[in-house]
Formats: structure tokens, sequence, C-alpha cells
């Protein structure tokens, strides 16, 4: 398997495009599973630089608009199915390409780090605590119990937080936080941008998305629901142009929060994916020396 991560904005889906390509030229065949949890929901479009139909170049793509946008994306309910997909895509012969950087979904297909199923009843429970108390008390609450995690979680993850919570009381057992080693066999590309540049490309980024209709994508998402959704509403863009579309804020400032908080969410991205052995990639992309090294595994 090749895992293409990194952070938002960086090409990862282009390169992709540009491995299978590479592979075809040698014989082989070689199919996407989507690791972007937010590309997981159906109409989220724009906002999520979800690739077109059209421009995926005939190559197969698993696990994209999977969802509603009142379902809950979880990486519970993502592993299995994006196991399953590499299973099957290594059945029939081909290099299975997992693109995304939503860095724990992607770790649950990486390696052998298992997730507990949920348990509804708690975690309502949990959610209710969660808004009356504040994020640093259920903080308090699971540094308590569970002092690793909550160090490794920080106290403004509310949902996050919740999720630790919910394991550690349905299991008895401390919450996963840690990288596992990576499946054997797993070529892991880390692609990169210079700060300077990623930033500009992002800012740019986030005004294509208005320009491209991204308060018509939500505005039509909201008749699907999305303000029921707990995930979907709070995806980075969406929950600015609900406000937007609410009157709480202006265009220019609905624009101005989702390129802060794309910012913040790379250099997270980055963060997560340089604690693996990976090949890092920064500039011009060697798609073929990859597919290279691929084709004769």
């Amino acid at each position: 398997m090749l895992a293409i991560v990194g952070a938002t904005g960086t090409g990862k889906s282009q390169l992709a495009l540009d491995v299978a390509d590479a592979l075809a030229q040698r014989g082989r065949t070689a199919e996407v599973v989507n690791a972007d949890a937010m590309q997981l929901y159906r109409g989220m479009d724009v906002g999520t630089a979800k690739l077109p139909f059209g421009e995926r170049r005939g190559v197969p793509h698993h696990l994209m608009d999977e969802l509603r946008v009142t379902d809950e994306a979880s990486v519970a309910w993502y592993q299995p199915r994006a196991r399953a997909a590499v299973s099957a895509i290594e059945a029939r012969g081909a290099v299975p390409i997992l693109v995304g950087g939503s860095g724990l979904y992607a770790s649950s297909v990486l390696g052998p780090l298992d997730f507990p199923g949920t348990d509804e009843v708690l975690r309502q429970a949990l959610e209710a605590d969660l808004e009356r108390d504040g994020t640093a008390a259920m903080h308090a609450r699971l540094a308590a119990v569970d002092a690793r995690a909550a160090a490794a979680i920080g106290p403004h993850n509310g949902r996050r937080l919740v999720r630790a919570l919910e394991v550690v009381t349905s299991t008895g057992e401390p919450f996963p936080v840690g990288l596992p080693d990576v499946t054997p066999g797993t070529t892991i590309v880390h692609v990169r941008r210079e700060r300077a540049a990623l930033v500009a490309a992002l800012d740019a980024r986030v005004e294509r998305m208005w320009a491209q209709g991204m308060l018509d994508e939500v505005r039509a998402l909201v008749d699907e629901g999305l303000e029921r959704g707990t995930t979907a509403q709070a995806a980075i863009g969406y929950r600015q142009a609900l406000d937007q579309l609410h009157g709480r804020i202006d265009e220019a400032e609905a624009i101005a929060r989702t390129q802060h908080l794309t910012r913040r969410y790379a250099r997270r991205q980055v963060s997560w994916f340089q604690r693996y052995p990976a090949l890092d990639v920064e500039g011009p992309v060697g798609a073929d020396r990859i597919a290279e090294s691929l084709a004769t595994t």
C-alpha cells in the first residue's frame, strides 16, 4: 500500500493520480482510498476541495460521498470500511493508494490501531456534560482516569475529549493516543510545502471556495439537515459559512476566520504526520520514482 499524506493544500490528490498513471505505464493498476474525514460527506465538495468525478482520470476512488450530513463521521465507522477497501484492492492485484490529511483516520489504516465501537447513550450523556461544563472540566475529568490521553488531546478539543471518556468509561482501557507500527509493505509519502508558500496557497484556496459557490453549497446542505449534524456542520469553512448565512458575520469575516482555522489545522497535520517514517516530498514530486518502487514490490 502507498499512503500519500500531509497538510491540506499540498497537492496530495494530484500526486496520487500521477502515481496511478505512472503505475499504469508499468502494467499496474491503482485505486484511491480516501482518508479525509469531511470528504466522506455527500454534497460537501467545494469546501473540502473534493476532486470532481470527471477529474479522477478513470482511477477508482473509495470512501467518498458515503455519509449524509446528518450522519456522524468517526474513526470507528471509517476504519473497518477503509481496511476492507484496501484488502479488496489488493485482492484484485491493484495498488491501494491511501490519500488524505485526517491524521487519525489515516493512522487507523496504516497500522494496528483499533477503536472500540460507540455507545450512543453514553456518548449523548457526555456531550450533554460537555455542553454544560465546558472543555476544561471534561479535560480534568479525563486526566483523572487517563492522564496520558488527556495530555495528548489537550483541553480544547471537546469532541475528542468526549470520545476518550466514552472509550475509557465503556471499556476500562486507556484511550489509544500513540501511533502504532506501520504495517509492513506500506510506503508513506509525506507531501510538504514551504511554510510561507503553503500559507499563501491556503489563503487563496479559501477565497476560491467562496468565489466558487461555498454559500450556495452550504445553503443546499442546510436543506439536507446540515445544522442537525454534529460533525459536518463543525467542519472548517462550513461553520463560518453558516454564520454568514444567518447574518452573524459578513463575508469578509467568514473568509478571514476560515483562513485562520485552515492555517492552524495545517500546522496540526504537519505535526501529526512528521512522526511517521516517511518519504518527505517538497517541491516537484517524483511520481515516476514512487511508482517504480511500488511496481517492483
